[in-house]
């Protein structure tokens, strides 16, 4: 497993003083990002598609393509993520008469992208509860991103916080609601901080990484580590960043103490503890 950092100036200057390693930058599809992440160490590019809004020629067929023949890009990933205002719904209705034509539009949009790329380059990635992106609460359900998961045939991208996002919102255990997602597809890996924010009324993603968020992580690998779960190419720690939201998420002393716990953890070099 290769461990990737989403790239900001705080993780470029830890870098460049010797401070942090790791293997891989994670950046936007940006050209200016992945050119100034390439200036120390091979980038990935996270693609913004999302599975079932047919955005994928928004993104651009050839500018995907570039950008895997120009980096170290291995993946194509898309987010499982409707949007309810496209089929009429309340995002979180409970109506199972909904998934079949949420199911259907994002089949559409994953076998588009089979055709271009390849089906064994394709991670599908789960989503999670966010009244801001209006993902239908029914396509969040471990059930149907197996079933999507098992009918392309394509690879899954386990996003830890949003699973642990997804379980709160359906008062699940999120060990119990990970280990009924495809763990046996697993491709790739993201790691990110989680906290409750009390405008908002729920669990929101991209922060430093807590106690609890170690320890599912460290429960994570280590089901990776026993054969419980597949073993994905990539582990990517999701904090840090520029513009907006991750420029002032994208603390140097963060990083600093994040970077070299989850290389660590990822190298099998030491068992962090917790806090």
């Amino acid at each position: 497993m290769k461990v990737a950092i989403n790239y900001s100036p705080q993780t470029a200057e830890l870098l460049a003083a010797g401070r942090v390693t790791f293997d891989l930058y994670k950046t936007t599809e940006w050209p200016e990002m992945i050119a100034a992440a390439e200036t120390q160490r091979p980038a990935i590019a996270h693609f913004p598609l999302m599975a079932g809004r047919h955005n994928l020629e928004q993104v651009g067929v050839a500018r995907i393509q570039e950008i895997l023949d120009t980096t170290a890009t291995g993946f194509v990933n898309t987010h499982l993520a409707p949007h309810a205002s496209d089929f009429s719904m309340d995002f979180t209705t409970t109506d199972v008469g909904y998934v079949e034509p949420l199911v259907e539009a994002m089949m559409t949009d994953i076998h588009e992208m089979i055709a271009h790329f390849g089906r064994e380059i394709i991670i599908l990635e789960n989503a999670n509860y966010d009244p801001n992106y209006q993902v239908p609460t029914l396509v969040i359900q471990p059930e149907v991103i197996t079933r999507v998961v098992n009918e392309s045939g394509c690879g899954f991208l386990l996003d830890l916080a949003h699973a642990h996002m997804s379980a709160a919102y359906f008062g699940m255990d999120t060990r119990e609601y990970m280990n009924r997602l495809p763990v046996y597809a697993l491709r790739e890996l993201h790691v990110a901080g989680t906290r409750y924010v009390a405008d908002q009324e729920r669990l929101v993603d991209h922060y430093p990484m807590t106690a609890d968020d170690w320890a599912l992580t460290e429960w994570a690998v280590d089901n990776i580590r026993s054969g419980a779960w597949a073993e994905p190419a990539l582990v990517s720690l999701e904090y840090g960043g520029t513009g907006g939201f991750f420029s002032s998420n994208s603390d140097i002393h963060v990083l600093a103490h994040d970077i070299p716990r989850l290389w660590d953890l990822v190298q099998g070099v030491s068992v962090p503890t917790s806090g």
